[in-house]
């Protein structure tokens, strides 16, 4: 018999010892996932079943197929408020909108509780113009009911023909009943930056949306504010922004960020875990910035407040934002169909993450809705109340915040200043272009004022 060293025989011993335990580990293993497995085909087994009464005994001849897109639909709602099926025609008016050529009314709409919510109208939109607002729940469309479509379906039906009406009735916190809205469909502006100086030496930008184009049209407007003389500050409006491209937001950041993360995905595959980091590229911008918020920004708007914010190179001033933090990935199906699907979570700079939180201002100044009523001045301090804006952590089914804090934001929400309404359903929201009017961007401008002044004191005494 072969004799074995003292060593090779200690080996032995320690596999023989640690054997059954690695058998037992892999037989858990196994066994959970056998057991999931097991549940999956119970499940199937009962929806087969389902299906075939269904199909036996119902009142009328059921259509199979569009049976099974309902179960797959009801599925992938039951996740998230961003999960969802697309039929072939649906992932084609995708296509199209991410081209950015189509014609509509101008608006981020979402489902909250059921409901058909208007999360912002895009700035310079006819739905804009209308005084269409977030939080708006669009209760019909041309007098049929919302209540059993699909957000795609629902994007069909306000979509159309350049030139052509659509009816949409409006239910707004306040009102006793619904409003009727008739708006005329236009190409939704291709235009993703605004510019202009409010005063010398101070510039005011705006991202109405995150496009392809949107990096150079920002670059272009930076350098045309400069033209004259340097800027003493600059504010990167992001209200009613409702997000876009990821790579426009990390561009946007990257301009004024020379190193470090600019924002990070996480998801429960490896391969959906990404980074993404800022270069110098060259140009120093040493003026003091403020980027402007509000319960609109959503998404790619978020990224770039987040990534200022932890960076230190802007103040953000505004309202919470949106908080729509998570990542959804596109798949292509055999059947032309389309898988929209979301997949990890969006974390600033300092690893925090936006789903369901989002961005809390360095300053909080409230979101004002202009005191009119049907065209009538409403006092002030008469009936006021507090607004009920539409975030993200107010959808159903949302995805929890990957740190957890999601309580900690509603405290800080909660103690920052009081949010009220006058009561007003306005014709018209409020454009930045009248600064004394808009709260916000005044405050913004006086704050940047402030900074200028304040460099140049003599405080080293």
């Amino acid at each position: 018999m072969k004799k074995h060293s003292p060593v090779v025989k200690k080996i032995l011993v320690i596999v023989l010892i640690c054997l059954p335990v690695f058998t037992l580990l892999f037989w858990e293993r196994n066994s959970r996932v056998e057991a999931k497995t097991e549940d999956i085909y119970k499940n199937l087994e009962t929806f087969s079943n389902v299906l075939s009464l269904v199909e036996k005994n119902y009142v009328e001849e059921i259509d199979p197929n569009k049976v099974m897109e309902g179960a797959i639909k009801g599925m992938l709602a039951s996740l998230d408020p961003h999960s969802s099926y697309m039929k072939p025609d649906d992932f084609q008016e995708l296509k199209i909108e991410t081209k950015g050529s189509f014609s509509g009314i101008g608006i981020e709409i979402t489902m909250k509780d059921g409901v058909l919510t208007v999360v912002s109208p895009i700035e310079g939109t006819p739905a804009f113009e209308k005084g269409v607002l977030s939080g708006d729940k669009i209760l019909k469309i041309d007098g049929e009911s919302t209540q059993d479509l699909s957000l795609m379906e629902a994007v069909k039906k306000l979509r159309g023909p350049q030139g052509s009406e659509v009816t949409i009735s409006i239910f707004r916190e306040g009102m006793t009943e619904l409003k009727d809205i008739t708006i005329v469909r236009n190409v939704i502006p291709l235009i993703s930056v605004t510019s202009k100086m409010l005063e010398p030496g101070y510039g005011y930008i705006r991202i109405r949306s995150f496009q392809s184009n949107t990096t150079k049209e920002f670059k272009d407007a930076l350098v045309a504010e400069q033209k004259e003389k340097p800027l003493n500050g600059l504010i990167i409006d992001l209200r009613n922004n409702p997000g876009g491209l990821l790579d426009q937001a990390v561009k946007i950041s990257d301009i004024f960020i020379d190193s470090g993360m600019i924002v990070s995905t996480k998801g429960r595959l490896k391969e959906q875990n990404m980074e993404f980091k800022a270069h110098d590229n060259g140009e120093k911008y040493t003026f003091p910035i403020i980027v402007l918020v509000n319960e609109g920004s959503a998404s790619a708007s978020e990224i770039v407040a987040g990534a200022m914010q932890d960076h230190k190179r802007a103040l953000i001033l505004g309202a919470q934002t949106f908080g729509k933090g998570s990542v959804q990935t596109i798949i292509p199906m055999d059947n032309g169909a389309g898988l929209r699907l979301t997949t990890a979570r969006y974390y600033t700079p300092n690893d925090r993450s936006i789903q369901a939180t989002g961005i809390t201002p360095d300053i909080v100044v409230p979101t004002e809705i202009p005191a009119q009523q049907d065209g009538k001045d409403v006092k002030d301090g008469k009936d006021k109340k507090k607004i009920n804006f539409l975030r993200e952590k107010d959808l159903k089914h949302h995805i929890t915040n990957g740190n957890g804090n999601e309580e900690t934001i509603q405290k800080d929400e909660e103690a920052a200043p009081p949010q009220v309404d006058t009561g007003a359903t306005p014709e018209e929201p409020k454009k930045p272009d009248d600064i004394a009017s808009d709260n916000q961007l005044n405050q913004a401008l006086i704050l940047l004022k402030g900074l200028a002044v304040f460099g140049k004191l003599d405080i080293a005494r």
